[in-house]
């Protein structure tokens, strides 16, 4: 997909940089390097899918993988979605309280917060997380990062693009940036984007997600993966593999910040999960030990709702989160 020209005077180009096999795709325009927004380098397709486990395990995660990624572009539902939507819920939520740092019930009230040391804004917006024939009423968490002094990143637009608009202000939104394609993630993404012309990034496994909410004429304008790095004004947002809650889930970690957005992957004292239920618990577990756990330990976390945490604060909880697997 071309996108305006102006854009490019604001975040320069894009290029995919292929250490492995290149990715073939049915986008017009996808792979020019003169045509996008934001600079994006991509490793090969080993880092997608982090996690421990022996050689065995992980050839049989690969080729689960491949039958759901073929089952999405059909757009059919793969056996193993069939097969945790039968199984989420039954797993109780295994929740231990993190630190009191801040006011956690106010975390849960919509509202817009200032922009804070890291010059990071949450806009906390009330909407419906549509899951199947299910809906739970949800307090969902909008990051906006200032990228420059002239444009910011919009990370997981949901329910109202009015308020999101409003906390982005005169600036310019360079990215919008979603972790997956639950309408939670994603709801508001169109509209924030459209404002200034600015590309909309997800992960192509997610596409059946977004087309719930968005059809498929509309489609996101970078794939990206686990493995990648965007570069957007003056900041470098490196893309973390962390499948669990949907097949392609992704977390954005600005080490110059020192946060990392993790989606509903992990929130504080929890895995997160999808409405009242885990999706792929083991998975998860997997993405928040060997990925997000393993940042700096004052790393902040900031999840799609609920209030921020830290990933020292999150590690004593992991051997809980493991017993109960």
């Amino acid at each position: 997909m071309f996108l305006n020209p102006d854009v490019k005077r604001r975040v320069g180009t894009v290029f995919w940089k292929w250490k492995g096999k290149k990715k073939d795709s049915d986008e017009p325009g996808n792979g020019e390097a003169e045509s996008s927004a934001v600079t994006t380098k991509t490793e090969d397709d080993s880092a997608e899918e982090p996690g421990p486990g022996t050689a065995d395990d992980r050839e049989t995660a690969a080729g689960a993988d491949a039958e759901d990624t073929a089952a999405t572009e059909a757009g059919g539902t793969s056996a193993e979605d069939a097969d945790d939507e039968e199984e989420a819920g039954d797993k109780d939520t295994a929740s231990v309280s993190g630190d009191d740092g801040q006011d956690d019930a106010e975390a849960e009230v919509p509202g817009t917060d200032t922009p804070d040391r890291d010059r990071i804004q949450c806009v906390r917006t009330a909407g419906v997380l549509k899951v199947d024939d299910e809906e739970f009423d949800v307090v969902s968490n909008t990051w906006v990062v200032e990228a420059d002094d002239d444009g910011v990143i919009v990370i997981d637009p949901a329910h109202d693009s009015k308020a999101i608009l409003e906390a982005v202000g005169d600036r310019e939104v360079y990215l919008v940036a979603c972790t997956n394609g639950y309408n939670t993630h994603v709801s508001a993404a169109v509209e924030v984007a459209e404002r200034d012309d600015a590309p909309i990034a997800l992960h192509p496994r997610e596409l059946r997600s977004w087309r719930k909410a968005h059809g498929v004429e509309r489609r996101p304008d970078h794939e990206i993966e686990g493995g990648g790095t965007l570069q957007v004004g003056d900041l470098e947002v490196d893309v973390l593999a962390i499948p669990g809650t949907s097949t392609g889930s992704v977390g954005f970690y600005i080490s110059e910040r020192g946060a990392v957005f993790s989606g509903d992957t992990l929130r504080k004292g929890e895995l997160g999960t999808v409405g009242e239920g885990y999706i792929d618990y083991t998975r998860q577990l997997h993405s928040v030990g060997e990925v997000l756990l393993s940042l700096p330990p004052d790393t902040r976390v900031l999840p799609d709702s609920g209030p921020e945490t830290m990933v020292e604060a999150e590690s004593k909880n992991f051997d809980s989160w493991v017993s109960t697997s």
